[in-house]
């Protein structure tokens, strides 16, 4: 049932992301629900139940979760809840769905051996924002790419690239476990515990450690996360350490953006990074609502 239902999901996304592109492209002509229902060839009606059934709102309604005023909201509100995560050792903080993330940064060593001895599994499976790559060794998850209509085989070169002395198996009955572990939490309201395995400067590893402590729901700034890690003028630096990001979602860059409120520059694209911003926004909102009921 959940790998249906991520199939479903991932078919729905492609054309929310075509939407969420089309909105990007002409926001400033204000267009209406008949013209961007249209530009995903659906009626109006039609249009307006496929995305509610995605993101359980409205298009306009989410659209003001991708709003600059919303955004700088959530700059102002997070970094408090930020920063109480952080100081905890957390990994999260009042998350719709808990991922205890630990996990393991290669050794001087190690990093030199570019994966000898390792043995890498890895699959290609839908998720609710697209079809994605996910590998994994017998110490963790090494890497989590979403992908696009026409670069599969690029996407799994790159990972390939990474671990070049590495030994490649596909393995989607394998890898399927950790897609249904990262994301069936996300409409269960579960706990799941995740081991990475990253590999990465010691800078990098920083900056990635630091991003597992951003709260679902929650943005932050680039210089909020180079403050984090005791390098206040680095955020260039940490710029760049995200967009390197080798484990998508998991290690949550999407939650970091620009201080002015603007979200952009992400390695999947950005409509894929406004609709997961968004997407957890309406879920976190609901959550509240929930727990104030």
């Amino acid at each position: 049932m959940i790998r249906n239902d991520f199939i479903t999901q991932s078919e729905d996304y492609r054309r929310i992301e075509k939407a969420i592109l089309y909105i990007e492209q002409n926001f400033k002509n204000q267009p209406t629900l008949e013209e961007i229902a249209q530009s995903v060839n659906l009626s109006k009606f039609h249009f307006q139940r496929l995305f509610k059934s995605w993101a359980g709102v409205t298009p306009s309604q989410f659209l003001h979760y991708l709003t600059v005023d919303y955004a700088k909201r959530q700059l102002r509100e997070s970094h408090s809840i930020f920063e109480t995560s952080l100081n905890a050792g957390l990994s999260s903080a009042g998350r719709l769905h808990d991922l205890f993330v630990s996990f393991e940064a290669m050794s001087p060593g190690e990093y030199k051996q570019e994966g000898a001895g390792l043995i890498i599994h890895y699959g290609f499976h839908p998720t609710p924002f697209g079809q994605c790559v996910v590998a994994v060794t017998k110490r963790g998850i090494c890497g989590l790419r979403f992908l696009s209509s026409d670069n599969q085989t690029s996407v799994l070169d790159e990972i390939k690239q990474e671990w070049p002395r590495a030994e490649f198996n596909e393995n989607p009955s394998k890898t399927k476990q950790i897609i249904d572990d990262v994301f069936s939490t996300i409409n269960a309201n579960e706990s799941k515990r995740i081991h990475l395995l990253i590999k990465g400067t010691n800078f990098q590893v920083n900056v990635w450690q630091a991003l597992l402590a951003v709260p679902f729901g929650s943005l932050v700034s680039y210089q909020t996360i180079a403050d984090s890690i005791h390098k206040p003028s680095a955020s260039q630096a940490v710029g760049n350490a995200i967009a390197r990001n080798p484990i998508a979602y998991i290690i949550p860059c999407h939650r970091v953006i620009n201080k002015t409120g603007k979200v952009h520059n992400y390695r999947w694209g950005t409509s894929r990074k406004q609709a997961i911003v968004g997407w957890e926004a309406v879920k976190s909102h609901q959550l509240k609502y929930r727990q104030n009921l």
